[in-house]
């Protein structure tokens, strides 16, 4: 008896002491969210739906075609995978490719994992990298990604699970355009059978399976069971669109969804004040500016653009606009990205001298332009305050609001004047920005919205690409991004600062540099 009082004793501490635990873990809570949101190991709840709510509709899923970070989002390592991939830092690791070795400059080898396999139960190896890619480079496909691998000469097969990347010149930052969403492995079978559903059912080797596309609602994944690497904790996650700012951050203070990564910088106080919501912040690599369409008259002449160049404060948008959220640009590249300089200057605030310039190109009289913006809050605002200033140079400016599908068609058609855009650079390094915002080749989808052609621009940034002397490269882009704004093609505004609003119940998740979402250690409480 007295052994058995003695072990009903010891239990019944031993129960106490879990409960006490269970209690205190209960009423912790989350103090600080910074780069990632949350500690995952407090209250920490496997399953469950995360539900992602944002601004805008994906306009397609075929990383072959999307060309916009946003749409990219959506299945960027969660539905597809690379060879390669980033890591918080930006620095490049080991996906599904082990490893690499250069064996001569224009020669890449790469060894692949062995043991993983498609959503649709397709073997990945080094057949599925050659499908992927010769489908990428093949000019009859029509990708508007086809000229970010140009260097590619032949994806060669060594073995079932070795390549070998062949290219036509030295390319530097090859490892970076390879970890980009640019470079998802597709699945063979489904690009044998029939290319075009990819651009709705995406299948990849991700942690996460494509599972329905409800167009103008949401996008829903589900964890794939059968993944080779981590599985995600959660179930299942639910990307909504909902279009009114308010609506959004309504649901997450309520707990109707769990992230909002597209936040109004004017509910910044409100969502830090709130004790259900936490913000998470991240410095990124893109950067936003005014462009202008050289092909169409009257911008096509130089003196027009420098002449609205010099009318616009920016610093005034940084702070009216943008409350002070991400800092003051000086070129299409932020610090952040490999080329970066601060010697490029971009114009001064100048009125005088844009009424001049004006006058100059037989303007005196004033001139009607049209500035295209999506449907984003602050751009919006944005779009308001540069008509406002540019009144005072005799530029009448009719504002036109786009849906984002819409706005992004309308712009890879020329169909524009002015517009309000930005460069969501994906790999960190200076050629992301050059070679698609600035390159003849480039012209229309896969990024040069400023339909800009300079002979003398387009071979330095060829040439900076091939050069494998880093300094030398950084003096290139140097050069070739002051030319680009000499000639005024755009008006660098501001380099980004992402942000996203999320309920205190979950955890785990957090924002790359590039703004993409990174769910996989993603939990709900």
């Amino acid at each position: 008896m007295e052994k058995d009082r003695k072990h009903f004793r010891k239990e019944m501490l031993m129960i106490f002491l879990c409960l006490m635990m269970l209690l205190s873990t209960a009423c912790s809570t989350q103090t600080k969210t910074e780069q990632a949101a949350g500690n995952e190991s407090e209250g920490k709840k496997d399953g469950g739906t995360l539900t992602v709510v944002r601004l805008s509709d994906a306009t397609k899923l075929d990383p072959h075609f999307i060309t916009d970070i946003p749409s990219a989002n959506i299945i960027y390592q969660k539905v597809y995978e690379t060879l390669v991939e980033p890591d918080k830092d930006m620095n490049i690791q080991p996906l599904l490719a082990t490893e690499w070795n250069v064996i001569d400059d224009t020669t890449w080898e790469f060894k692949l994992k062995e043991g993983v396999t498609f959503h649709d139960g397709i073997p990945f190896n080094a057949e599925a990298v050659k499908a992927t890619f010769d489908r990428l480079l093949d000019p009859n496909t029509g990708s508007p990604q086809r000229e970010k691998f140009a260097m590619i000469n032949e994806v060669k097969v060594i073995d079932e699970y070795k390549i070998q990347l062949l290219l036509d010149y030295p390319y530097a930052p090859l490892l970076s355009i390879l970890a980009s969403s640019e470079g998802s492995i597709m699945s063979p079978k489904a690009l044998a059978e029939n290319q075009e559903t990819l651009a709705e059912k995406p299948v990849g080797t991700g942690p996460f399976v494509f599972k329905e596309w409800k167009t103008g609602q949401e996008i829903s994944l589900e964890k794939n069971e059968n993944y080779w690497g981590k599985q995600p904790s959660i179930d299942e996650v639910i990307f909504k669109v909902v279009p009114e700012d308010a609506t959004r951050l309504a649901m997450i203070e309520t707990g109707e969804a769990h992230i909002n990564d597209q936040v109004p910088v004017t509910e910044i106080e409100r969502i830090e004040a709130s004790e259900s919501m936490g913000l998470l912040r991240a410095e990124g690599l893109a950067v936003e500016y005014i462009g202008f369409n050289t092909k169409k008259k009257p911008l096509d002449d130089v003196k027009v653009r420098k002449a609205i160049s010099h009318a616009v404060e920016r610093e005034a948008i940084i702070k009216g606009v943008y409350n002070n959220v991400g800092t003051l640009a000086n070129a299409a590249m932020s610090p952040k990205v490999f080329g970066h300089s601060e010697n490029v200057k971009p114009y001064d605030y100048d009125l005088n001298e844009a009424k001049k310039l004006l006058k100059e190109a037989g303007y005196e009289n004033g001139l009607k332009l049209k500035l295209l913006t999506s449907d984003r809050k602050e751009r919006i605002n944005m779009a308001e305050v540069i008509q406002s200033q540019l009144k005072g140079i005799g530029v009448e400016v009719d504002i036109q609001v786009m849906e984002y599908g819409a706005y992004i068609d309308t712009i890879d058609k020329s169909e524009h004047d002015l517009f309000i855009g930005g460069w969501g650079n994906a790999t960190g390094d200076g050629d992301y920005n050059q070679y698609n915002l600035f390159h003849t080749a480039s012209q229309g989808p896969p990024g040069n919205h400023f339909y800009y052609s300079n002979p003398e621009v387009d071979k330095i940034i060829e040439e900076a690409r091939r050069e494998t002397d880093e300094a030398k490269r950084k003096d290139l882009y140097e050069k070739v991004m002051q030319m680009e704004l000499e000639d005024a093609v755009y008006i660098p505004i501001r380099n980004y600062e992402h942000m996203a609003a999320h309920s205190k119940n979950v955890s785990g998740f957090w924002l790359n540099a590039a703004n993409y979402l990174m769910i996989d250690d993603a939990v709900i409480k």
